[in-house]
């Protein structure tokens, strides 16, 4: 039997505008918990708005409320896993 993978919870809170959503959505890309061509579908959207660097913020920030205004409105939960960890982020507003 395999070894059992360790489960890791983070929270991410912070200063509203202070990039929590951009930080935590490049930690899960970097991380292997989002495909590159969905972070590329996020930078054309949001270079069509105006937002170009909110591609990251937006794996999060899923409500167009909070892409139109560029703030989390709601909490956001991503769970994925790596090779060796089962991971939960949580982004608070």
């Amino acid at each position: 039997m395999g070894k059992e993978k360790i489960h890791i919870n983070i929270v991410v809170i912070g200063h509203v505008d202070s990039g929590k959503s951009t930080t935590t959505g490049h930690l899960i890309y970097k991380c292997g918990g989002i495909d590159k061509r969905t972070i590329e579908k996020f930078e054309k959207e949001a270079a069509e708005m105006g937002k170009g660097s909110f591609k990251y913020a937006w794996v999060l920030d899923k409500l167009k409320a909070e892409r139109e205004r560029g703030i989390t409105i709601d909490i956001s939960l991503w769970k994925f896993e790596t090779t060796k960890y089962y991971i939960t982020i949580i982004d608070v507003k």
